[in-house]
């Protein structure tokens, strides 16, 4: 009977998410998780958030940083030797031994699929020495490199503390990033690994349910799960329609549930909205006097209901959805013209100098005028003698 409800419920679960309409105007989505956001995997175009800014604790959404920043700055074919630190660490774990020896690519395995703290500290331990000094490396990293600005990491696990944060708008960035790896997409897309330690030799399943199918969903290519009991439940999902990728990330629901339906309600709400064209080379905006151009194919988001493309003074394209919203901005270049060519002059003949086929003509006149004379004075000779 427990087995038919639960059933019941997921089903109908399930048809509330597919049956959600919505209104001319971008709508409210049910989101129950705290903070939400919506992204265009490819170009970062916004097309939903819910206090996308707001400061949150991330749980294991923190291994996505860690494991990018792993597979860029470490070497993945180096042995680790897992300390006593790791080992200690509370919470999901691969079991790992003090003395074992892997190689980090393999710890890497184990931190993003199993969400395995000691392999986190271990990746920690190895590419930088020391947590406190890999925390510092990666807050920079993390700011150079993708370019996010409100996240400060203390630990490479999510572990909770009061100054481990993000925001929804900062961890689907780090997502888009990351996913761009292919090392990287190729792990967190990894529905299950046959893992060999010295006290463990099973087969470990991906957390996220939407990845592994227990909460059925289209197009998953990929997603990593978080809990601790400040952040809540968080999840960051990637997916593929064949038209449009996108990223969702929700942070803080209550319920292992809502998380899972909060994605399927942005996923749902991006495939039917949004698509993906191109901007080719060379194609023009004039804004006043000045051209501006793209000097490659550029890939835009666009809304189906209706976008339009406003250029600034400056050359940046605005890509609006029809309420106004900007989606995206590209920047332009000047279209530089090229200068007409001046006409060629005439070279003009010098003071006093005859052009030369004037030369040449009066010449060729003198000589015939002195044969002329000539041949007169042969046949005059002639008659006398």
């Amino acid at each position: 009977m427990r087995k038919f409800v639960a059933g019941f419920s997921f089903i109908i679960m399930l048809f509330s998410i597919q049956t959600i309409t919505y209104a001319k105007s971008d709508p409210k989505l049910a989101l129950k998780s705290e903070a939400a956001i919506l992204l265009d995997s490819e170009t970062n175009a916004v097309l939903y958030s819910k206090n996308a800014d707001k400061k949150m604790y991330p749980a294991s959404l923190t291994k996505i940083a860690t494991a990018i920043y792993a597979i860029e700055k470490g070497d993945l074919n180096s042995i680790a030797t897992v300390s006593d630190n790791a080992v200690r660490q509370d919470g999901t774990r691969v079991y790992l031994v003090e003395g074992e020896k892997l190689p980090l690519i393999k710890l890497v395995q184990g931190m993003l699929i199993n969400s395995g703290n000691d392999a986190a500290v271990a990746v920690a331990e190895q590419v930088d020495g020391s947590v406190n000094q890999f925390a510092k490396n990666l807050n920079e990293y993390l700011k150079t490199t993708i370019g996010v600005h409100h996240t400060h990491f203390t630990n490479p696990s999510g572990l909770f503390d009061k100054n481990h944060y993000t925001t929804a708008s900062d961890m689907a960035l780090i997502t888009n990033y990351a996913i761009k790896n292919p090392v990287f997409a190729k792990i967190f897309g990894t529905k299950k690994i046959h893992w060999v330690g010295k006290s463990w030799n099973t087969n470990i399943l991906s957390h996220h349910k939407m990845l592994i199918g227990e909460f059925p969903y289209k197009g998953i290519t990929g997603g990593k799960t978080g809990y601790t009991t400040e952040s809540k439940q968080t999840l960051s999902t990637t997916a593929d329609n064949g038209k449009i990728k996108l990223t969702a990330v929700v942070l803080k629901s209550d319920l292992k549930q809502d998380k899972y339906v909060d994605t399927a309600h942005l996923f749902n709400y991006g495939f039917k909205f949004f698509r993906d064209q191109t901007i080719k080379q060379g194609e023009r905006f004039k804004k006043a006097s000045k051209e501006y151009h793209s000097d490659g194919d550029i890939l835009v988001t666009e809304d189906i209901r209706g976008t339009t493309k406003d250029l600034t003074d400056s050359g940046a394209l605005l890509i609006k959805n029809k309420q106004g919203k900007v989606l995206q901005t590209v920047q332009l270049k000047p279209l530089e013209l090229k200068p007409a060519a001046a006409p060629k002059k005439a070279v003009e003949p010098k003071e006093n100098e005859q052009p030369r086929f004037e030369s040449m003509a009066i010449f060729g006149l003198m000589f015939i005028v002195a044969a002329l004379i000539v041949a007169g004075t042969v046949r005059k000779l002639s008659r006398k003698y």
